[in-house]
C-alpha cells in the first residue's frame, strides 16, 4: 500500500515561538536528517525542547506529512502545554475512546500526542495508518520499552519499520542496569548496533554478584558496558550538566543518620533474621542479586523507613521522623520549598497527616491525573504550601519544580531511575539557587546498602552512557555492593 500526502487548505506556521540554547541548536543540527536518532540528554537539559524543533523541521522540509509523539499517560498533558508554549501547532489526542480515536486517525492531522498504552490497544489501526501516511515518531521516557520481553515493547517493535522517523528520549537509557539501553535502541535500529540477542547482550552487562566476586567476569562486564555507547553514538545525543553547556547551580548533598526507635529496630531485627535463614538456606545471594532477592529486601527498606508501612499495629513515631522535622523547620525559616520523597503510597499519606503544620501538597500513583496538577499547581504558586510530600514513581518525571531547592528522601528504592529523575525535578533550567539534596539513612541498617548499590549503579549507567572513561570508572568503582549487603545481614 503506498503512502499519499495529506493536504490541509490551510497549514499551520511551522515555527517556534522560542530560541534554542545553542546546545540544544547543535543537537537537532546532529540528528535532524538521521532516519533514526536517540536524544539522551541528562534530565533537566531541556530534551522535549530539541524534540519539538526536530519535528517542526520534519514538518516544514516535507520529511513526513504527521508527527506521533507518545508519552506516559501522566505526561501527555504536560506535552500539550510544551506543544502551545513553543509552537503554533494545534495537537489532535489519542486516547482510550476508540470512536474518538477513529475520526483522529482519518484525520489529516499533523500532530498527534498519545500515551504508550494507546500504541497497544490501537495496534492494528496503527498498521493501518502507517501504511498509509509518512509518519514520524517520538517517544518520551523511552525507558518504557526497555523491557524487550513486554508485549508493550514487542507492539512497538512491530510498528517500528513502518514510521518514516524514530526518535526516543531519555536522560536516562541506562535507568537501572546498562542493558537497560538494549530495549530502546532496538525499537530504533533493529539490533544494528546492540545485536539482536537480548539475553546474550543481558548476561555481558549485568551487575551481577558473580561480577562483584569473579575478576575476569568483572573485566568482561566493564569492556562490553564501555562499548555501548560506542556502537550507538553515531545516531545519538548526550549532554550532562557536567559537560558545561549550561550554568546551574551546585547541588549539595547531605547524609543524615537517624537512630532507632526501639520497637522499630526489634521489628526490622526480625525480619532480617528470617531472611538470613532464607538466604542461607537457598543461597540465592550467592548466585546473583536478582529481582526476586531485591523485592525481599524492600521489606526491610520499608521497615527501616516506618513499620507502619506493613504492620497497622505499629502506632509509634518511627526514627526518621524528628530530624525530617528538624530539616523542615530549617528550610520553613529559610523561607524556600521542599520535596519529600518516599517509595511508599501509605508513606506519603502518613507523612501529610503528621506534616499539617507545613500545609503539604502530595502527589502518588493512586491520585487521578488531574488531582497531581491541582497539588503542583498549588505548591508552586502558592507561598503558603512549602511542602510537597511524592513517590519518585509519580512525579519523577517531566515535571519542573524548581520553586523547591531543597529535596529530602525519607527512603529510597533499588532504582536509580526514581532516584536521578526525582532529584533533577529540581536541579534544572531555570533554577536559580543551590540545590539540598538530604538523604535520611537508619543507622546499621539496608539504608547503607541501597546507598551503594545506587552509586555503582549510577557509574556503570555513566559507563555506558560515555559519561566517563573506563579508567574513571575503575577508580571509582569498588564493587561492594555483594559485601556490604552479606554484612548487613550478618551471612
Amino acid at each position: 500500500m503506498s503512502k499519499s500526502k495529506i493536504k490541509l487548505l490551510k497549514e499551520p506556521v511551522l515555527l517556534a515561538k522560542h530560541s534554542a540554547f545553542d546546545f540544544q541548536a547543535k543537537a537537532l543540527d546532529e540528528i535532524r536528517n538521521l532516519e533514526y536518532a536517540a536524544i539522551f540528554h541528562e534530565q533537566g537539559l531541556g530534551k522535549t525542547k530539541i524534540a519539538i524543533d526536530l519535528f517542526l523541521y520534519w514538518l516544514e522540509q516535507k520529511i513526513v506529512d504527521t508527527v506521533l509523539v507518545v508519552a506516559k499517560k501522566s505526561l501527555v498533558p504536560n506535552w500539550r502545554l510544551e506543544v502551545e508554549n513553543h509552537t503554533y501547532l494545534k495537537p489532535h489526542l489519542l486516547a482510550q475512546d476508540r470512536k474518538k480515536n477513529y475520526f483522529v486517525f482519518n484525520s489529516a492531522a499533523r500532530l498527534i500526542l498519545t500515551s504508550y498504552e494507546v500504541i497497544k490497544s490501537e495496534l492494528k489501526r496503527f498498521e493501518l495508518f502507517l501504511k498509509t501516511r509518512p509518519v514520524g515518531v517520538i517517544l518520551d521516557e523511552s525507558t518504557k520499552i526497555k523491557n524487550p520481553d513486554s508485549a508493550l515493547s514487542k507492539a512497538f517493535y512491530e510498528l517500528a519499520p513502518l514510521f518514516e522517523r524514530r526518535v526516543i528520549l531519555t536522560g536516562t537509557p541506562s535507568s537501572n542496569r546498562p542493558y537497560d539501553m538494549w530495549g530502546q535502541i532496538y525499537f530504533l535500529d533493529l539490533g544494528k548496533a546492540l545485536g539482536k540477542d537480548f539475553k546474550a547482550f543481558k548476561k555481558n552487562t549485568d551487575l551481577s554478584a558473580d561480577v562483584a566476586e569473579n575478576l575476569d567476569s568483572r573485566e568482561s562486564f566493564e569492556s562490553s558496558v564501555s562499548g555501548i555507547y560506542k556502537k550507538v553514538r553515531g545516531f545519538s545525543v548526550r549532554e550532562t550538566k557536567d559537560s558545561g553547556v549550561i550554568e546551574l547551580p551546585a547541588k549539595k548533598y547531605s547524609y543524615i543518620l537517624t537512630d532507632w526507635e526501639p520497637r522499630q529496630f526489634d521489628i526490622y531485627r526480625r525480619i532480617r533474621e528470617e531472611y538470613k535463614a532464607v538466604f542461607l538456606k537457598d543461597g540465592s545471594l550467592i548466585e546473583d542479586i536478582s529481582e526476586s532477592v531485591l523485592k525481599r529486601l524492600t521489606r526491610l527498606v520499608q521497615a527501616a523507613s516506618n513499620p507502619f508501612l506493613f504492620d497497622l499495629s505499629y502506632t509509634l513515631i518511627p526514627g526518621k521522623y524528628e530530624p525530617l522535622q528538624d530539616l523542615l523547620s530549617d528550610i520553613a525559616r529559610r523561607k524556600e520549598k521542599c520535596i519529600i520523597w518516599t517509595s511508599f503510597i501509605a508513606n506519603v499519606e502518613w507523612l501529610v497527616k503528621n506534616l499539617k503544620d507545613f500545609h503539604p501538597k502530595k502527589i502518588h500513583g493512586k491520585m487521578p491525573i488531574e488531582a497531581r496538577y491541582r497539588s503542583i499547581a498549588n505548591f508552586l504558586k502558592l507561598d503558603e504550601c512549602p511542602l510537597l510530600i511524592a513517590t519518585p514513581a509519580s512525579a519523577k518525571e517531566g515535571l519542573t519544580l524548581t520553586a523547591a531547592n531543597n529535596i529530602i528522601y525519607f527512603d529510597r528504592s533499588l532504582s536509580l531511575d526514581d532516584y536521578l529523575q526525582s532529584q533533577d525535578r529540581i536541579h534544572r533550567i531555570s533554577q536559580e539557587r543551590e540545590c539540598n539534596v538530604n538523604l535520611l539513612m537508619m543507622k546499621d541498617s539496608i539504608d547503607e546498602w541501597v546507598d551503594v548499590l545506587l552509586k555503582e549503579k549510577h557509574l556503570s549507567a555513566q559507563l555506558a552512557q560515555g559519561d566517563i572513561s573506563l579508567d574513571y570508572f575503575r577508580s571509582q568503582m569498588t564493587y561492594s555492593y555483594k559485601q556490604i549487603l552479606d554484612g548487613i545481614l550478618n551471612l
